[in-house]
């Protein structure tokens, strides 16, 4: 994931709900104009549930 951080995540989730799935944190991406390499990100995880911010960033970070 080249060029992204945790900071690029946590704006791009800003105001995302927990739990919630990954459909939700895409819109919620988008809404918040992640780039588009944060968006597919998000998209690709195979995970579908997540319960807070850190799960999130666990499952992007932890998949390079």
């Amino acid at each position: 994931m080249a060029g992204t951080n945790p900071i690029e995540l946590q704006k791009a989730l800003k105001n995302a709900h927990y739990p919630t799935d990954k459909q939700h944190l895409v819109e919620v991406a988008r809404k918040n104009k992640a780039s588009n390499d944060v968006v597919d990100k998000i998209s690709d995880l195979k995970k579908d549930r997540f319960d807070s911010p850190a799960d999130v960033q666990e499952a992007i970070f932890r998949s390079k």
